[in-house]
């Protein structure tokens, strides 16, 4: 993500001394240990060892005081289908909801690249604090509203909002009411805005379609001058390991760079159309090394005279496709639903459901949210996937 940030107090020159405020009679000022201790510690923040994007945060206590390591808990998803051929239709709306926040998340379709899955927490992540040492997280709301608070700062979210989590950032999330869909992906590699779309420099480019003014940057940074007992569950080679940390994790009184997370909402996409109809690339949102994000929005429809709105049939050699429908009416399906999730697996092609070409011919827009994400390597069922597969979709483009 190449947006320079900064929140708080940071020295003018980064590795050197960061001294803590001391009153005039040399007692501790705003920071309870300024005497005991009188810097504040910095930590640099990023990833691919030192080449990656980065961020340099200042703790008022050392961030690296373990007191206990408890138990570790194996989050492996467990496999029903490791090899598929067949196109399928869950019904994601059928996950019922759970309390815990990451008890609630429900792993379906996974490779050694990525999980992909769908959670319906109740409650907020309040009790605890998560961090995620394997994979970057991108959260996508499909109901609920709250606030993502981090040890960068908070990030208000609502209906249709992205929320990027780069891996290692510590966050705890607060939601509005108990009725909360997301959709997830966790990333072995870091999730980016797309290269094509961005410039030597990193700025993102005119016929982007967004822009750095979408973003939601982290605001209203916490510093909590705290010690005691602080749980955190971090998760690493797909085990979740409980340990108690001394200071409380959001007591960071600064922070600049490039590698934090943010947020970015689905109404903020501005489509490109043309007058005969585009790949999906153009609607790509989001990068990895092993996948693309692509987000669906209310456009024009194509405008040559004898255009079809409706998309081609293609062939899925090289990727598998997984689409959740969010809202609106998807004009390339037959019975489609919000909460649905197709998966189109590489190896064998597909296009429109019967009769979509036709009745698309004259449209002039259509009004759909999806959220599309293309593998680069095959997708993995879990055994709740299966379970909540329709059984029949691979089936629906006979006559």
């Amino acid at each position: 993500m190449p947006f320079y940030h900064t929140i708080g107090q940071i020295p003018p020159k980064r590795h050197t001394q960061f001294a803590k405020p001391v009153d005039g009679n040399g007692e501790a000022g705003s920071h309870s240990d300024a005497v005991a201790h009188p810097f504040y510690y910095e930590q640099l923040f990023g990833t691919i060892g030192f080449e990656g994007m980065s961020s340099l945060l200042y703790h008022v206590h050392r961030p690296t005081m373990v007191r206990e390591v408890l138990d570790s808990v194996d989050m492996t998803p467990k496999l029903a289908l490791q090899k598929n051929i067949l196109s399928r239709k869950l019904l994601g709306f059928a996950i019922e909801p759970a309390d815990d926040f990451l008890d609630s998340r429900v792993p379906l379709l996974v490779n050694n690249e990525l999980i992909f899955g769908l959670a319906a927490p109740r409650q907020s992540l309040t009790s605890y604090f998560y961090k995620n040492a394997d994979a970057d997280e991108l959260l996508f709301v499909h109901r609920g509203s709250g606030r993502l608070r981090t040890l960068f700062g908070t990030i208000p979210f609502q209906y249709g909002d992205y929320l990027i989590i780069p891996r290692g950032v510590i966050y705890q999330i607060e939601f509005d009411s108990a009725d909360n869909r997301l959709l997830y992906v966790e990333s072995h590699s870091p999730i980016y805005t797309p290269k094509r779309y961005r410039n030597q420099f990193g700025q993102l480019l005119e016929h982007s379609p967004f822009c750095e003014r979408d973003i939601i940057r982290p605001r209203d940074l916490e510093t909590h001058d705290k010690t005691g007992d602080f749980l955190l569950k971090i998760k690493k080679q797909g085990a979740l390991h409980s340990l108690v940390y001394v200071s409380h994790p959001f007591d960071v009184v600064g922070w600049d760079g490039y590698n934090y997370p943010y947020g970015f909402s689905i109404f903020n996409f501005e489509p490109i159309t043309g007058r005969v109809h585009q790949p999906p690339t153009v609607h790509q949102t989001f990068q990895a090394d092993s996948f693309v994000v692509c987000s669906f929005v209310p456009r024009l429809y194509d405008y040559h005279p004898q255009a079809i709105p409706a998309p081609y049939n293609h062939s899925n050699i090289d990727s598998d496709e997984v689409i959740y429908y969010v809202d609106g009416d998807f004009m390339s399906r037959n019975d489609i639903a919000p909460g649905h999730i197709t998966l189109h697996p590489g190896g064998i092609p597909h296009g429109p459901a019967p009769g979509a070409m036709e009745r698309s011919i004259g449209k002039k827009e259509t009004q759909e949210y999806a959220v599309m994400v293309d593998t680069f390597r095959p997708l993995m069922l879990t055994e709740q996937a299966v379970a909540i597969d329709d059984g029949k979709y691979y089936k629906s483009w006979l006559d």
